[in-house]
């Protein structure tokens, strides 16, 4: 997590979010047609490509019937029709995909565009021509009719990405589902998740915020066909409070005897072997080749000094001039030699790399530069660490920080511009991505967090892809994504199912009448004759009650609660109410009181509504 916070507020913004009109663009000043990111190469010709009814997808082998196959799926989620797949020759409206290998020219995910009578994708890999599918579906979102021409587009940064904590507040499966297909739509290929999944080695670390296996694997493959890689990440050996909060046995205990339950205690073997353990068990579900492990804060709050046991460890092992950050160096190059002999690549933080160690970091580690430390983005590159940009400044924290969009883009922004440091040349820099990161989960639901995520994921995808600037005014820029829309098979999560009103709401064991009133969020709030519903008690963590247990019931209506705000999610025979925030579900309890609980730990309550 990231501790620096500033308010914001958003509700306005989403409405117009929804509301906003798609100006009826088609091609931009140059005549290219109007995509995020733009086309910075385009050929103009005489004439136009029609799509049609007639419009079939042409393509031969295996992996040009892959790319077809999600192509004709995402045709129709968008309205365009269910188009058939064919081999052999094309005719006049056809769109062919070609997988060409000798074009090495195109890279790895670049790809040549061609439109005249017939629609052409041809790249190198089956990478490169779905990413030009994608450059299709933004066309065909503007009108079916596209102009004649030609475009070579080839990324400039290898990853272009998104990160998201949801270590500790659940962030919902279809909130993720849509963050992967707009990640794709805008060619962005690389979503870090920070998550627990649920354990079975560790059952005692099964506190709220879990994913299943099975939510893991759905999502992955999701992201497998959108050609997204999903990175995980476990922070260690700090913020490790989600895995070890029950585990006092492997908490670092400082010298007046008190466990810290964010910090593992990187001395001892058996906090090495519980993280490699994480490590095995959460490659069952992530095929990633990469492994963030985060360590990042491991003494935020703290200092080495009231930890006499770090320094006699690296002092043991490396010599009277070790550093108590040689022994932090040590746990992060013991890692990252269990995940390479798994066949995974290492990713950490920047901010652990201080410079007060005499160990250093084992080479090829990937390190995710975030802050502006004593050692400098140019130093890490010369030590020859791959490096990407994570710039705070391209953070969106809950109810604190969010990132200056529009200021970014009027600077024109670049991966090259660290925190502390601008860099003059891009060699050796991975890409940049956004951060979502949830220090105060109330302040802000899901939702809300969207409206300023959308604007923020196509500005890094077409600084990490092209031209960083390619429009003279921002608001040019955010027209762009207006014409684009979202991506096809992207769901609208503000829509509610009921309207607003006065309902019965019955449950066997419970019932109870409410007034139901759709906030500007897409939830509802629940307005009895003794207030507003609301979850309220137990541990909060991140000033959110994650407790299972906890009790919903009525308090004081408060339209800036985002605890009173709640999901009713269509089930057979009714809905669950499912709260805004802990996005735990309502069960009734024997005495029938309402109280919250994860979906695999008790079945939710089916309510049905009456008016």
């Amino acid at each position: 997590m990231r501790r620096r916070w500033r308010s914001f507020s958003v509700l306005a913004a989403l409405m117009l979010l929804f509301a906003a009109p798609v100006p009826a663009l088609a091609e931009d000043d140059q005549g290219a047609p109007v995509t995020v990111p733009a086309l910075a190469d385009w050929t103009p010709a005489p004439g136009s490509y029609a799509y049609g009814r007639s419009t079939r997808l042409v393509a031969d082998s295996a992996s040009e019937r892959r790319v077809a196959g999600t192509l004709a799926d995402d045709l129709d989620d968008a309205g365009h029709g269910r188009v058939p797949v064919v081999r052999g020759g094309a005719r006049p409206g056809d769109i062919v995909i070609d997988v060409a290998p000798a074009r090495t020219s195109l890279g790895t995910e670049g790809y040549q565009l061609r439109a005249d009578k017939r629609l052409s994708i041809t790249a190198a890999t089956e990478t490169g021509a779905f990413y030009g599918t994608r450059t299709l579906l933004q066309r065909l979102a503007q009108g079916e009719r596209i102009p004649a021409g030609r475009t070579v587009d080839v990324p400039r940064y290898k990853e272009r990405g998104v990160g998201v904590c949801a270590c500790y507040i659940n962030i919902s499966m279809p909130w993720l589902e849509n963050l992967v297909r707009e990640m794709a739509y805008h060619k962005l290929n690389q979503l870090l998740l920070e998550l627990k999944v649920k354990s079975e080695a560790h059952p005692e670390a099964n506190t709220w915020g879990y994913y299943t296996k099975d939510e893991i694997r759905r999502l992955v493959a999701l992201g497998k066909r959108y050609h997204v890689e999903i990175i995980p990440e476990i922070n260690s050996p700090g913020h490790m409070d989600p895995w070890i909060e029950n585990r006092p046995d492997l908490q670092l205990t400082d010298s007046d005897g008190n466990k810290q339950p964010s910090r593992l205690d990187i001395t001892r073997p058996e906090a090495f072997a519980y993280y490699t353990s994480l490590i095995d068990e959460y490659a069952e579900v992530f095929p990633a080749t990469s492994w963030h492990m985060g360590a990042d804060e491991y003494m935020l709050g703290s200092d080495f000094a009231k930890y006499p046991q770090i320094l006699k460890y690296a002092q043991d092992k490396y010599g009277p001039d070790a550093t108590p950050q040689d022994a932090f160096i040590d746990f992060v190059n013991r890692v990252h030699t269990y995940a390479a002999a798994k066949g995974r690549k290492l990713r950490i933080w920047n901010d652990g790399l201080t410079g007060a160690n005499t160990v250093p970091v084992t080479a090829g580690t990937t390190v995710e530069h975030w802050l502006n430390v004593a050692v400098k983005p140019s130093q890490l590159l010369d030590q020859g660490y791959p490096l990407m940009n994570a710039a705070y400044a391209l953070y969106l924290v809950r109810g604190g920080f969010h990132s200056d969009t529009k200021g970014l883009y009027d600077q024109s922004w670049d991966p090259r511009s660290f925190e502390g440091e601008k860099l003059a040349s891009r060699d050796g820099i991975t890409g940049a991505k956004i951060s979502l990161w949830p220090d105060n989960g109330r302040g802000e639901t899901e939702n809300e967090v969207a409206v300023a995520l959308w604007p923020a994921l196509r500005h890094i995808a077409q600084a990490t892809w092209g031209e960083p600037h390619p429009d003279a005014a921002y608001a040019e820029f955010t027209a762009r994504g207006t014409a684009v829309g979202h991506a096809p098979g992207w769901r609208d999560l503000t829509r509610v199912p009921v309207a607003d009103g006065s309902y019965t709401f019955r449950t066997p064991g419970r019932s109870f009448a409410a007034e139901v009133q759709r906030t500007a969020d897409g939830y509802v709030t629940l307005r009895t004759a003794e207030g507003c519903l609301e979850v309220r008690g137990g541990k909060l963590t991140l000033n959110v009650p994650l407790q299972p247990g906890v009790e919903a019931a009525p308090q004081a209506c408060d339209a800036q609660s985002t605890l009173q705000r709640w999901q009713l999610e269509p089930v057979t025979g009714g809905h669950r109410l499912v709260n805004a925030i802990t996005r735990m579900a309502l069960s009734v309890a024997g005495d029938s009181r309402l109280e919250q609980y994860p979906p695999d730990r008790r079945t939710p309550a089916v309510w049905h509504l009456s008016t």
